[in-house]
């Protein structure tokens, strides 16, 4: 059923009995002619291109749990293109603007909000880094603002702008950044990508890979049985490292727990999204009221999606510090989530040494974000066997040429721990 105001008064009349499910709970077939390894935004991302604009439509998602279990309902929704290194700005200036047309391309309410995002600076060299931040995006043709205190002021006028460690002088705004919602990403892009004859497989567990004698992929083990295929891609976050030792590699990447917290419910007071430029916080309200906000790693390994109690306090308190009216609301709910940091902050997407497997991983911060411009060019990737334009940096072999792309973002790092 194509959602619009019709199907919905037509589905109201008959007490909303009419709706029809959102995809198939399709059983895995013996072959298809690829195969992706995550049932996550960037999985289903790729499954959706792969069909839509390649025609590629013998395709299966595998996913070890349900739809939406993993990374995709464990961020905090921020969507933004607000990075300042060749290969980061035009790749997540794509995804912005795939983001912008989201809803009308999976009829699907993804609820994308361009709020903006604000990050603050306090200090006169991070005013010039964010300014040559802001000059490079510009070049790039992406919208951005330096802002001083007045114009911060006048915009949050609830920040503490007068702490005596950590002033507020100003900000570097982005317009067009914001937020989405991140479970209807995941569902608007099932439907699609089902629609085009794409086998969305949940409580499908890959257990190992098939080889021939040359030692090409040419399937996957699973709790429900072999499956073939032409191609595997994978595209599972921080599970990255185990699902790759399974094929024999060892990749320059680790996985660290990030934890996000919700708050209670209360009356409209964030705009848009803000980031502390004294400690990493940063924070934005839901469409139902709580403060959605998160921080740094916990700082060890781990595939543990849980958190610490020493990072929970350094992230409320650099909340705290910035505005401090928060300490009177409670918090509502924590959780975690793994994180598969590259070596430069910056992702992989690349063929494998192994034939016939794929690698889309090391989102570090910036899995959500990414989402539809990840799914893009790794679709791109698997249809081609040729990198995408705004990809081609991304390779695999760039640690190996000293071509890393050190740009974390907004976040730590795994080389610094």
């Amino acid at each position: 059923m194509k959602y619009s105001i019709f199907s919905v008064a037509k589905a109201a009349l008959s007490g909303h009995k009419s709706w029809g499910r959102a995809w198939r709970d399709a059983a895995p077939k013996s072959h298809y002619d690829v195969i992706i390894i995550g049932g996550g935004g960037h999985g289903l991302a790729t499954a959706y291109h792969l069909a839509h604009r390649y025609g590629i439509r013998n395709v299966a998602v595998l996913e070890k749990g349900w739809i939406g279990s993993g990374n995709a309902g464990r961020n905090t929704t921020i969507i933004r293109s607000n990075y300042g290194l060749p290969g980061n700005t035009g790749f997540y200036e794509l995804s912005m603007k795939l983001w912008e047309r989201m809803e009308q391309d999976l009829n699907y309410n993804a609820m994308v909000s361009q709020r903006g995002i604000v990050n603050l600076y306090h200090f006169d060299a991070q005013r010039d880094a964010f300014a040559r931040r802001g000059n490079t995006m510009r070049i790039n043709g992406i919208d951005a603002e330096l802002l001083d205190r007045a114009q911060i002021q006048r915009m949050m006028p609830f920040l503490n702008f007068d702490n005596a460690r950590f002033p507020i002088q100003g900000g570097l705004l982005q317009r067009r950044a914001g937020t989405a919602r991140h479970d209807a990403v995941v569902w608007g892009y099932a439907r699609a990508a089902d629609q085009l004859g794409v086998d969305i497989i949940q409580n499908c567990e890959v257990t190992g890979f098939v080889r021939d004698q040359n030692g090409k992929v040419t399937g996957v083990e699973t709790s429900r049985g072999r499956i073939g295929a032409g191609k595997v891609g994978m595209a599972v976050a921080g599970s990255t490292s185990r699902v790759a030792a399974m094929a024999g590699l060892r990749l320059p990447i680790e996985s660290h727990v990030l934890q996000a917290f919700v708050s209670e419910a209360i009356k409209p007071l964030i705009p848009g999204v803000v980031t502390f430029g004294a400690g990493h916080f940063y924070v934005s309200q839901s469409d139902k009221g709580g403060l959605v906000f998160g921080g740094d790693l916990d700082g060890y390994n781990s595939y543990a999606q849980r958190g610490n109690m020493p990072v929970m306090e350094d992230v409320c308190e650099g909340g705290m510090a910035l505005m401090p009216m928060i300490g009177r609301i409670r918090l509502l709910r924590q959780w975690g989530g793994i994180m598969d940091m590259s070596m430069d902050g910056t992702p992989i997407i690349d063929k494998t040494p192994v034939d016939g497997l794929y690698l889309n991983a090391g989102w570090c911060y910036g899995g959500f974000k990414a989402t539809p411009a990840s799914g893009l060019v790794f679709a791109h990737l698997l249809a081609t066997d040729t990198p995408h334009d705004e990809a081609r940096l991304f390779r695999l072999d760039r640690f190996e040429r000293g071509a890393m792309i050190d740009e974390k973002g907004q976040g730590a790092q795994p080389n610094l721990h």
